[in-house]
Parts: C-alpha cells; sequence; structure tokens
C-alpha cells in the first residue's frame, strides 16, 4: 500500500545496460544516463535558481565553518557539556519563538527582500564574533549574545528562504529545488568543517568566523541580481489572526500534523548528537578539532548522499514510507554510532545518521510543500521551521544536561531509542493519512492551473 499519492517516478535503468551502452558509445554517458542527471539537476535551468544556489553554497561554507568553530570556541573556554548545550539553546530557542512572526512576515511582504535584510544582519553579527575573538577579548557570554541574535534572524529568515523556492522555480520544479537546496546545505557541511578543523588547529576560531562573514556577500549580490515576479498578498487580515490560521492549518490537517510530530521528536531526542560532537571528538575518539572536523564532515557527506537520492526522483510516490523508515534508520545508526570508540569506525557510522536525517527532513520539507496552499506556505513553513530548528535548542540544553550526568555516548543512545519509538507511531498513522494526502495534493495541482501528470495519477491511485 501507498502512504502517499503518486507521481511519475524516476526510471531507473538496470547498471548492467547502462555500461554496456557506454562501452558501445566509446566511454561517453548514454542517452539515459545524461537524461537522469538532466532529472536530477532540473530546477537549475532557472536562471534565479542558478543566482541563488551558486551564492548560497559559499555562504554555507562559511556558516558550517563558524558552526564548528563556534562549538570548539565554547568547549575550549569552558570544556562544559552543559554550556555547549546552552550555547546551543541560545542559537535556536529564537527560532521556536519568533518562527510565526517570521512566518506571517513571508506571507505579507515580499520574500527576496526579507532573505536579503537576514542574510546582511547575519553578515555583521558573523563579522562582530570574528573582531572579539581575534582581539582575544571573547568570553562566553558575547558568544551566548551573538548566537541568540543570529537564532533571531533565523526565525524570520527560514520560512520566508523555504517559501521563496517556490518563487524561483515555481511548483512542477519545487521537490528538486527542495532537493538541491538540501544537497547543496551538506556540501557544505563536508567542506566547511573540514576546513574548519584545519584553521581552528592552526591559527584559531576567529579566521573561521571572518570567513564566514566574507561569505555572506556571495549569496547577497546573487539575490540582488535576481528578477522575482512575487504575486500580490492579502492584508484583510489582521497580524495576530493571520498567524493564527497558520497553526489552524497545521492542526486540522493530519498528514501535515504527523509530519512535523514526528520531525519535532527527531529534533528534540535525536539531534543533541550534533551539539556534543565535540565531546566524542576530544574525551572518547581523542581527535581534537581536527578530528571534530572529520566527523562533522562525515554527517555531511551522508547527508549529502541522502539529498542528492531524492534530486534524482521526479514525484512524491512512496516518501511517506520513506519518511517511517528513515527516522528508524536515524535512530539504530546514532544507537550504535554512541557504541564506538575507535575514530575511523565513529566516522563509517556517521554516514547512514547523516543520510537518514537528511532524507527524513527533506521528504518532510517536500511532502508538506506539496500538500499546503500558496497563501499559506510561509505561515505552515514557520511552524516547519519551530519543529525542526526550534525543538532542538530544548533538545540541546536537556542532550548537555544530561551528558554531564550520564555521559554523551549514553545520552546520544537514549536519543536515538527515542527516534525508533517515533518511527513506529509515525509508520501506524500512514494508512489514516494517505486519502487526505491525496486529496490535499490534488487541490494545490489544480489551483496552481492545468491538471498535471501528478493530478491525474493522484486521482487514478
Amino acid at each position: 500500500m501507498e502512504s502517499f499519492p503518486s507521481s511519475k517516478e524516476v526510471n531507473v535503468s538496470d547498471s548492467k545496460e547502462q555500461i554496456a551502452n557506454a562501452v558501445v558509445n566509446g566511454g561517453e554517458p548514454s542517452a539515459e544516463a545524461k537524461s537522469r542527471w538532466q532529472v536530477a539537476l532540473r530546477a537549475l535551468r532557472h536562471r534565479n535558481f542558478q543566482l541563488f544556489f551558486s551564492g548560497q553554497l559559499i555562504s554555507l561554507i562559511g556558516t558550517w565553518m563558524q558552526s564548528v568553530a563556534q562549538s570548539w570556541l565554547v568547549y575550549r573556554l569552558t570544556g562544559s557539556a552543559l554550556l555547549l548545550g546552552s550555547v546551543g539553546f541560545a542559537s535556536q530557542i529564537p527560532v521556536f519563538l519568533f518562527s510565526p512572526l517570521g512566518g506571517i512576515t513571508a506571507d505579507r511582504v515580499n520574500r527576496r527582500s526579507i532573505v536579503i535584510t537576514t542574510q546582511i544582519s547575519a553578515m555583521v553579527l558573523a563579522f562582530i564574533l570574528a573582531v572579539l575573538t581575534l582581539s582575544h577579548r571573547i568570553q562566553v557570554w558575547h558568544v551566548f549574545v551573538l548566537a541568540s541574535l543570529l537564532g533571531i534572524v533565523n526565525a524570520f529568515d527560514i520560512p520566508s528562504r523555504q517559501s521563496f523556492l517556490v518563487e524561483m522555480v515555481g511548483k512542477e520544479d519545487l521537490m528538486n529545488a527542495i532537493a538541491l537546496n538540501s544537497s547543496m546545505f551538506n556540501g557544505a557541511r563536508v567542506i566547511g568543517p573540514a576546513i574548519a578543523g584545519i584553521l581552528v588547529a592552526r591559527i584559531g576560531e576567529g579566521w573561521c568566523f571572518f570567513g564566514n562573514a566574507v561569505s555572506y556577500i556571495a549569496v547577497i549580490v546573487g539575490l540582488l541580481l535576481m528578477k522575482v515576479h512575487s504575486p500580490a498578498r492579502t492584508l484583510s487580515a489582521s497580524p495576530f489572526e493571520h498567524m493564527m490560521e497558520g497553526f489552524r492549518f497545521v492542526e486540522k490537517t493530519a498528514p501535515i500534523r504527523a509530519l512535523l510530530i514526528l520531525l519535532g521528536i527527531v529534533s528534540l531526542v535525536g539531534m543533541p548528537y550534533v551539539v556534543l560532537m565535540p565531546i566524542f571528538a576530544d574525551q572518547i575518539l581523542h581527535g581534537g578539532a581536527r578530528g571534530l572536523g572529520i566527523l562533522m564532515g562525515a554527517t555531511g557527506v551522508g547527508a549529502l548522499l541522502g539529498a542528492l537520492t531524492l534530486a534524482f526522483r521526479e514525484g512524491v510516490k512512496g516518501l511517506g514510507r520513506w519518511v517511517a523508515w528513515c527516522c528508524a534508520g536515524f535512530g539504530a545508526s546514532l544507537v550504535i554510532f554512541s557504541l564506538s570508540h575507535r575514530f575511523w569506525i565513529s566516522v563509517i557510522l556517521l554516514l547512514p545518521v547523516g543520510y537518514t536525517m537528511m532524507l527524513q527532513m527533506a521528504c518532510s520539507n517536500t511532502l508538506i510543500q506539496v500538500m499546503v496552499p500558496d497563501a499559506l506556505r510561509g505561515r505552515v513553513m514557520a511552524v516547519y521551521s519551530m519543529m525542526f530548528m526550534g525543538m532542538a535548542p530544548i533538545g540541546a540544553l536537556l542532550g548537555g544536561a544530561l551528558a554531564d550526568h550520564l555521559g554523551a555516548p549514553l545520552t546520544v543512545a537514549i536519543g536515538g531509542g527515542a527516534s525508533l519509538f517515533g518511527a513506529a507511531w509515525f509508520r501506524l498513522q500512514l494508512p489514516k493519512i494517505r486519502v487526505e494526502a491525496r486529496r490535499l495534493i490534488v487541490a494545490q495541482e489544480v489551483a496552481g492551473g492545468e491538471p498535471s501528470e501528478m493530478t491525474a495519477q493522484a486521482v487514478e491511485d
């Protein structure tokens, strides 16, 4: 039984046939192989998305450099798992608190203008952190304040940026844009921590923060060069009523509600492993700052492979099952990782952690976006932000406190076990929510104009 409605699937040819074709063609890729890559990269045919993709890739490398360097800086200054968790809490709890405001702003104001403003704000904060660190005046409370301010910026940036994707590529290529956006995020996640590990070990954290500040220039220039048609938006309701409308839609829409609950569970109990990674790198695996970069990079490699897996798909058929199985795989991988005391075995174990985590997040994002009406997109993506990033700080604080008492390995194992229970719960919900999910997708396809092949197949199923 399919868990969510169908769209056309990418035809995956037999690998032996592809090899034979390559030999016949003198080593050149077959036409079918080329077609598959055209499918995987189809969102890049849009000029606006090309500008966004290239600028954001550079910026995200800097972001991951700062993330790793900031964790190491706090750990070096304090040596405390609790404070590591507390900084994670300070950086992400504003997303939980202020995302509803970010959502209504995304549905009432030009989204490109919002993203430009948030990127400039983040660049200024990175420069301040760099100056304080390079001048040797940095204190832990500085990191807390700047992390909190960046969290407020992200509360407005994430809903606007996620909603902005549909304006860059249209609904037809939206799923591919989400997958490529995730690929870009995780490609940077591989490169950024590796660079940060080397820079922190040789010249200190401050230059990572400076590099991140400079990297924002690329994405800001790309956004300024875009030519985007932004549809007119209604402003009839009050801001509060506008905000509550998004919450009511999520509450009464069972498929979206179930996806967001599972996302919140994983963010709360599973994601704190990232905050505790400096402890694994230093105390358990004895890899130091360079080892931290490698561990974070391994998670990024797995996540990149997960995002690319989704990029080769054209339809949403079976994505509900993917969400359930990936959540279970994420939990199981975390439990096994927590038992390892060998560095390179731990690196290998982080590959499936990143792979399954990213597939769950990207599949959930895709399913939500194809079910939500355009008029509510910003507010629903704000709830997505609350559950994805907003629950993580609570988990980071809880994880840091538990790690102080129980140790980092047991804390991560508990989170993995809870993720397994969440996956089992979601799998039981799938038969109940399948029909409503199909109806929502058909409704949004019809509302967008002529019924597409996705609509036709969903009706037939």
